[in-house]
Order: structure tokens, then C-alpha cells, then sequence
């Protein structure tokens, strides 16, 4: 592995990728440091430290930090995400888009553009909602207010400030897209979450110093942490593999016997997609809330979204298994399988080709993603038991440990790709956990 790791150095085409990616990413990261005009870091900073956990480390999660010191970035891609989702679920509700959906690169053009209007237009409205929110804080200790000025120009100031710091986001994540390697919204939220993690390591160390956590508690947790971390690697590799025969061809004189191979299918298909998307979902009541957050509505919504709440888990729960089915609905089509299939001379063993073939591969399908998704599930709820068991002062796993992993697994396929298309042994060929496979019938 350690020389397929040297093997990227020589490639100079995929090396100037990775240096375009890690450029961005430092400058995300950097403009996550830059504070909004006009606000008090001294109150800033006793106000979050009386909110930690809850809701202000859900909405602080997706901004990599950002939300929490107010920067520039504080809304980070969740417009830009929120304006994703909606364009999906238009895409198979309004003629118009479904159609472009079908057109190819030229349709696919149209529909990133009306996305970012989407986008300009949520972060607009989430950052106007954030104003009323960041108005409202103040120090616990002193009283003193976090924002300086009050007065609607620097409110409009501050709005202009986050959605111009959003769509840089947008267009630095479509830089790494386009130039580097990996997707580049997916990389900008995981080097979010990545960059938490040495002051959750400090913050755990700190309890277990004040005794708060024993020692052997914090060895069993960690062997707990391994062992969930190895198996989210496992199901998000895991395939179920469908056997393909071949037919034996006669092209002109030339015979060729007929083959064996499979088709696989990925047991967690949606990938990172479905668990950011249903806490994007999670976000908007949040949102709402943020217009009135001295009010009693904004109180309940805050109560009942809260990591840990009854409400919260079913709701999330609910979320995560649609977005599954969803996005799997909407990226993989079993009749377009089967018709090539069809063309190709092949079939599935026992099946006629054709739309059996394509009923086939559906109803396969639709229990496998049944199985990813109530392991999503049963990852993305498991921080919640952990803190409030274990006190654990950030979220080990779950939701962030499906991310890191997922877009980690995704990046270091596609730098496998690159090196494997000039010649070279793959970056995980030894290294890397095969695809399990599930006998599902």
C-alpha cells in the first residue's frame, strides 16, 4: 500500500489534483477563522460555551465551526444543500425538470443552474432568520450583547456577508469537483467534521483527568468506537451480487463462449447522500425558529429537535429511510439495467430478459436498501445513547463517522481509479476490504 501511496507522486496530472483540492479545502478552512463584522468574541464565546451540545452542536456540525465563532461561512452548504434536495423531488413532480433530468450534459447544466438561484435565494432567507437569532444571544455572566449593532442596514450587511460566503463555498466545492479529486461539497463537509475532532480528543482527555470518565470506561468505548467504525467500512462496501451469463456470440468467424459475471449492488447505496440530506430536512424547523428564538413556538421546536428527543429520533429515523429509497429511486434504473442487459446477451440464470429481468434487480434492490438503511439508521442514533450515557463531549460516530467514512471511501476510489487508468496497482489494493457479498433472493 505505502508504494501505491508513492505511486500518486508520480502521476503529475493527479498530483496537481490533489493540490487543488487540499488548496481549497486550507482556504475554507481559513475563511472559517474570518468573523462576521460587529460582533463581540468575548460574549460570543461565553454564550456557546453555556449552549454546548443540543441543537448549537447539530447546526455548528454541518459549518465545520464556522457557526460557532460567526464567521463568514457560519451558514455553510446547508442552503446549497436544502436547494439540492428541492430540485430533486421536483425533478419527479414537474414535467419540465424530468425532462431536462433526461437530456444529458445540457439538461444537467440548467438544472446546477436553477440550483444555485435556489441556493442564493434559501441562504438569503436563512441568513436573514439568522440575524434575529444571533441578535438574541448574549453573555450569560455579563449580559453583554453578541451583536454590537442592531440597527436593519448592518443586519442587511451581515445577510449580504453569509450568502456571499455561501455561494463561495458553492463555488469552491464545484472548483474541487471540476479540478481535484473527490466531490467537493461532500469533501468541504467532511474536512468539517474532521476539524473537530483533536478538540473533542482534548475535551475527552479533560474528563478523564477531572475523573469524570475512568479509564477502563474510556478503553471500552474506544474498542466499541473501533469495532462500529469497522463495521460502517463493511456495509458501506458491502454488495449483493447478482450472477450474468453471457450467451455464446458468432461475429462473423469468430466465436465467443458465453461468460459468467455478476451484476453488484451496493447494499448502502445512497452513500453519505441520505444522511445529509435527512439532516438537512432536520435543519428547517430550526430554522423557522431562528425568526422568533425568544418565542414559544421557537422553545417547543428546540425541545422536541433536540439530539436524544423521542420526537427527534422517529422523525430522523423516518427521514433516513425515505432519503434511501429515494435517492436510490431516482440514480438507479432497473429497466435501463435490463435493456442493456438484453442487447448485450445477457441475462440473470432462471430469468427471462426483458422486464422480468428488470422486476428482478427491483425487488432485490428494494431488500437490500432496506438493510443499509436500518444500519444508517442504527449509526446515525447511537451519539445520542453515547453522550448520555457516557458523557461524551462530541459525537463519536454516528452521523459524522458515516460521513468522514463514506466521502473517505469515495475520495480514495477515485484516486484508486486514476492510478489504476495509468498503469499503476491500485491505492487500496491491499489495503482495502473487499465488497462483502449478501446472498439475498
Amino acid at each position: 500500500m505505502i508504494n501505491s501511496i508513492g505511486d500518486i507522486f508520480k502521476v503529475s496530472d493527479l498530483k496537481k489534483k490533489l493540490g487543488i483540492t487540499f488548496l481549497i479545502l486550507a482556504a475554507y478552512r481559513v475563511g472559517t477563522a474570518v468573523p462576521m463584522p460587529g460582533v463581540d468574541p468575548t460574549a460570543l464565546k461565553a454564550f456557546f460555551a453555556a449552549q454546548r451540545g443540543g441543537i448549537f452542536a447539530f447546526l455548528n456540525m454541518f459549518s465545520g465551526g464556522a457557526m460557532k465563532r460567526l464567521s463568514i461561512f457560519a451558514l455553510g452548504v446547508m442552503p446549497y444543500i436544502n436547494a439540492s434536495i428541492i430540485m430533486s423531488l421536483l425533478q419527479t413532480a414537474v414535467p419540465y425538470l424530468e425532462k431536462l433530468s433526461k437530456e444529458g450534459a445540457p439538461g444537467r447544466e440548467k438544472i446546477t443552474r436553477i440550483t444555485r438561484y435556489s441556493t442564493l435565494l434559501l441562504a438569503a432567507v436563512q441568513g436573514f432568520g439568522f440575524t434575529f437569532w444571533i441578535q438574541s444571544m448574549s453573555s450569560p455572566t455579563s449580559g453583554q450583547p453578541v451583536l454590537l449593532y442592531t440597527n436593519i442596514w448592518f443586519r442587511i450587511f451581515l445577510v449580504l456577508t453569509m450568502v456571499t460566503g455561501t455561494m463561495l463555498l458553492v463555488w469552491l466545492g464545484e472548483q474541487i469537483t471540476e479540478n481535484g479529486v473527490g466531490n467537493g461539497i461532500s469533501l468541504i463537509i467532511f474536512v468539517g467534521i474532521v476539524a473537530r475532532f483533536p478538540a473533542g480528543l482534548k475535551n475527552t482527555f479533560d474528563l478523564l483527568r477531572t475523573e469524570e470518565i475512568s479509564l477502563f470506561g474510556l478503553i471500552l468505548i474506544g474498542v466499541f468506537l473501533l469495532a462500529i467504525l469497522a463495521l460502517t467500512v463493511f456495509i458501506e462496501e458491502a454488495q449483493r451480487r447478482i450472477p450474468i451469463q453471457y450467451a455464446q456470440r458468432i461475429v462473423g468467424r469468430k466465436v465467443y463462449s458465453g461468460q459468467s459475471t455478476y451484476l453488484p449492488l451496493k447494499v448502502e447505496a445512497s452513500g453519505v447522500i441520505a444522511v445529509i440530506f435527512a439532516m438537512a430536512f432536520m435543519s428547517f424547523p430550526l430554522q423557522i425558529a431562528q425568526f422568533a428564538p425568544n418565542s414559544a413556538l421557537a422553545s417547543k421546536i428546540k425541545i422536541f429537535f433536540t439530539p436524544g428527543n423521542l420526537v427527534y429520533i422517529i422523525v430522523y429515523t423516518a427521514l433516513i429511510v425515505f432519503f434511501c429509497y429515494f435517492y436510490t429511486m431516482i440514480t438507479f434504473d432497473p429497466k435501463n439495467i435490463a435493456d442493456n442487459l438484453k442487447k448485450s446477451g445477457g441475462f440473470i440464470p432462471g430469468v427471462r430478459p426483458g422486464e422480468p429481468t428488470a422486476q428482478k434487480i427491483k425487488e432485490v434492490m428494494n431488500r437490500i436498501i432496506l438493510i443499509g438503511a436500518v444500519f444508517v439508521v442504527f449509526i446515525a442514533i447511537l451519539p445520542m445513547f453515547l453522550r448520555r450515557q457516557f458523557n461524551m463531549p462530541f459525537y463519536f460516530g454516528g452521523t459524522a463517522l458515516l460521513i468522514v467514512v463514506g466521502v473517505a471511501l469515495d475520495t480514495m476510489g477515485q484516486i484508486e481509479s486514476q492510478l489504476i487508468m495509468r498503469h499503476y496497482d491500485g491505492f487500496l489494493k491491499k489495503g482495502r476490504i473487499k465488497g462483502r457479498y449478501f446472498n439475498i433472493k
